[in-house]
């Protein structure tokens, strides 16, 4: 047994109830007609011609239904006879390569062959002009070259900064589409200055650029979409800050304001930038973002497959798993926080040898006198936190929470012959 191991052998880990969450449910039962219907209003297709070549904007976030509405977005601009093609639209992610963005919507469902459309993929960019700080605004080659310029993405708050605008159509504009010279560019003064250069760059991209519309997706707090709206361009500004506090208020969290150990079984670039959703763990990158709950050790266990070895956020935690260390592409995790200019979420945290010892390690640091009091909440992602397991320690107020549901006896949490969570 490892000098690590001996240390954390006689740690306890506490017995686990499930229980449910309740938030507010409303979502779209059949969302792309939605979709299909908003694009039919004044502002959107119509303002396409037959035979533009118009570019479609996709990004590498976990938006739900992402595929299904690229799919109806492209059949209608077919139907007004014009002539889509798909760029990606995730500043560096895929590891900042045309191959690697290409393969990210692969993943996602966005592939030539489902879609009917060509996916132009490249990091070569034009600079069309500079902010009056004297930063460059650029946009993707393919896309400058297009006749009309379409843009989906979710509308949600950031994860790093507050300010009117956050993450959306705006920022897809100034950064997705910017590629990784664009994210570099809006990142280089830091997140200090975020919420003013996000909205300006787009704005320059917005005036100079033929850009007709937006689509606009709001999820509720189960990852499922809630609204769809198609933004023409002159109203994308005003309307995504609207939409901005609908998707703060839908947003999920944990229903305790203080937790000892949080447990995190998955993190993933499909899951958030950040790896984990910050607004949801209180573990925030930069000073510049508040919200959340009091945590005092977080541990993260493994590494989505769509992330493709992207770990940006663990980091962020203060345990990892020699697991996810395994899967981690350093030069793509690293690249994320060079451009970014954020770099303690791409550091490696302690890990251990599997999760057992990492839960350890957890209850072992969380600065308590008695481990057996420990206040430990394990979910499974930051997007699905419907059905989570507690400790015992926190049944009581459990029970006492309107919005809470124990669904389980207490339990111990289940782990393999190989220390890992079943």
């Amino acid at each position: 047994m490892s000098v690590l191991n001996k240390v954390l052998q006689d740690i306890p880990i506490p017995q686990v109830v499930r229980i449910r969450q309740k938030f507010d449910g409303t979502k779209l039962e059949r969302p792309e007609e939605v979709l299909a219907q908003e694009l039919q209003k004044p502002g959107a297709i119509d303002q396409i011609k037959p035979g533009q070549q118009v570019a479609v904007a996709v990004g590498s976030r976990g938006v739900a239904n992402i595929a299904l509405f690229t799919k109806v977005t492209i059949d209608a601009i077919k139907a007004a006879g014009a002539h889509p093609f798909i760029v990606p639209s995730m500043g560096s992610h895929g590891g900042a390569t045309a191959e690697g963005q290409k393969e990210v919507l692969h993943h996602l469902g966005v592939s030539e062959e489902a879609m009917g459309a060509p996916i132009r993929s490249s990091m070569e960019v034009i600079q069309i002009d500079q902010l009056p700080n004297g930063l460059p605004v650029y946009i993707d080659k393919y896309a400058s070259e297009a006749d009309a310029i379409v843009v989906i993405n979710r509308v949600k708050p950031h994860t790093a900064f507050r300010g009117r605008i956050e993450s959306g159509i705006m920022k897809m504009i100034s950064i997705g589409l910017g590629k990784q010279k664009g994210a570099e560019a809006c990142h280089q003064l830091g997140f200090k200055y975020m919420a003013e250069n996000v909205p300006a760059m787009a704005n320059i991209m917005l005036q100079k650029l033929p850009i007709l519309f937006g689509v606009a997706l709001v999820e509720n707090a189960f990852d499922e979409t809630c609204i769809v709206e198609v933004l023409p361009a002159t109203q994308i500004e005003e309307r995504e800050m609207v939409l901005l506090e609908i998707a703060k208020a839908r947003l999920p969290k944990i229903l305790f304001d203080q937790i000892d150990v949080l447990v995190i079984d998955y993190i993933g670039k499909n899951i958030s930038g950040d790896g984990m959703d910050p607004n949801i763990t209180g573990r925030y990158p930069t000073p510049y973002a508040h919200g959340g709950p009091d945590v005092s050790k977080m541990i993260v266990l493994d590494l989505t497959e769509e992330s493709q070895g992207n770990a940006n956020g663990v980091g962020t935690a203060d345990f990892t798993t020699q697991r996810l260390i395994d899967k981690m592409d350093k030069p793509a995790t690293f690249v994320n926080g060079l451009t970014s200019t954020v770099c303690a979420p791409t550091k490696v945290s302690t890990y251990l040898d599997n999760d057992y010892f990492a839960i350890k390690a957890g209850v072992k640091t969380c600065n308590i006198l008695d481990y057996t009091k420990c206040r430990l909440v394990r979910i499974k992602d930051t997007l699905h936190l419907g059905e989570i397991e507690i400790s015992v320690n926190l049944l009581e107020e459990a029970k006492n929470h309107p919005d809470i549901e124990i669904l389980s006896e207490p339990y111990d949490l289940p782990f393999n012959s190989e220390g890992n969570l079943r």
